[in-house]
């Protein structure tokens, strides 16, 4: 008699979008990346209302994610032996939490602080959604599942870049209080998903050390630097810098930034709507290569927008790239780890992401200092060529 999961995984593929449990971890989805695309908009402002040197603004993305740095290993460790819901759970009530806390601060350095409390709470979320994803489908389903995950997430990133550049008009602190969505995410977890659970039979100093092995699988570390590296060039040069770019050469407001940052999860979503299909017609790691190249290409054009509008043309071609690299990397890193570990392996992908977040901002604020915001962009665009030398031979 089939199991659940392989009568789940028979359905027809144009329903996979209705499973309701799939629904519910597109909830989850929403609330990831919800800071991270909602606050950029605001940095000018926050710059002026807290008298932050532009150099150290890239601070507030770094401090925000280094918690996941430090606890996305371990945290799949234990939602390999608990459970996903009971770590996931708590997360978004403290998301939700230290978010609204944000929103009080009136000091920089509290603001920081803060946002550590709430990257602590989001350490969790992505990578427990992708594990939750793998532990429902496979092959080409998954795939696709992770590929409509990604639509989601970057669709609601040009959501948040339009309506956080909107509230800073208001105020630098009211993008903030959109982290109380994460209170109601919370409850429908709890109560309406249902997912299979890991049953925790090995030990946890066993689970660490398989942790560790997925660093010497070669394939999986190739997998791990293209994770760092994108997300080094999105917010690294992309939602760091861009920002100030627009604000100090075209003279724009707040809410003109989230449009033109918005322009990047609109072409990822769409992108990755599809990425099934390219799939399904080209080699996963030709898909991966592509993508830095539409990388490279983005950063080299930025430099060379004479006009406010212009800058939409790098910012939809990175968001193309984006749109393949993230779902088939995170398909191809599921492919490659066992079920028993599953949630191990892609949260150490996840702490590897988070490691591009917090060097990205640092590094490009260094590069700032010796050779201008266009130098940001140059270097980025060589990050993204190395990355694709590296990849040459996958």
């Amino acid at each position: 008699m089939p199991s659940a999961s392989t009568e789940h995984q028979q359905e027809n593929q144009t329903r996979l979008y209705q499973d309701k449990n799939l629904l519910i971890i597109f909830t989850v989805s929403l609330i990831t990346f919800l800071v991270l695309a909602s606050i950029p908009p605001a940095f000018p402002k926050i710059i002026q209302a807290l008298n932050v040197p532009p150099q150290k603004i890239g601070l507030l993305i770094s401090v925000f994610s280094f918690p996941s740095l430090a606890l996305g290993p371990v945290v799949g460790v234990f939602a390999d032996r608990v459970g996903r819901k009971q770590i996931l759970v708590p997360s978004l009530v403290l998301f939700g939490i230290a978010g609204t806390a944000c929103a009080l601060a009136r000091d920089f350095n509290f603001l920081l602080w803060f946002l550590f409390l709430q990257g602590i709470g989001a350490a969790s979320l992505h990578s427990l959604t992708i594990a939750l994803i793998s532990d429902l489908y496979s092959g080409v389903r998954r795939t696709t599942a992770i590929g409509y995950n990604t639509s989601i997430i970057t669709a609601s990133t040009a959501i948040y870049s339009i309506i956080g550049g909107a509230l800073a008009v208001i105020g630098w602190y009211y993008p903030f209080l959109l982290s109380l969505a994460a209170i109601p995410v919370a409850l429908l977890v709890w109560f309406r998903l249902k997912n299979p659970e890991p049953t925790g039979e090995k030990p946890l100093n066993v689970n660490l050390l398989n942790a560790l092995k997925s660093f010497k699988n070669r394939q999986l570390a190739r997998l791990f630097i293209a994770s760092t590296a994108q997300f080094m060039l999105l917010y690294g040069a992309l939602r760091t810098y861009l920002p100030l770019l627009i604000a100090d050469s075209f003279k724009s407001s707040s809410w003109v930034i989230g449009l033109i940052l918005a322009s990047i999860p609109v072409a990822s979503a769409i992108t990755a709507s599809q990425v099934g299909r390219l799939a399904r017609r080209f080699p996963e790691t030709t898909l991966i290569r592509a993508s830095f190249v539409f990388y490279a290409l983005a950063l080299l054009g930025v430099p060379f927008a004479s006009n406010l509008w212009f800058l939409l043309i790098p910012t939809v071609l990175f968001g193309i790239g984006f749109g393949i690299c993230s779902p088939i990397t995170l398909s191809l890193v599921a492919a490659r780890s066992s079920k028993e570990y599953l949630a191990t392996v892609i949260s150490v992908n996840g702490t590897f992401c988070n490691v591009g977040r917090i060097i990205g901002p640092l590094l490009m604020g260094v590069v700032l200092n010796i050779g201008g915001t266009s130098g940001v962009f140059y270097a980025g665009a060589g990050i993204a060529i190395v990355t694709l030398v590296i990849f040459k031979d996958f």
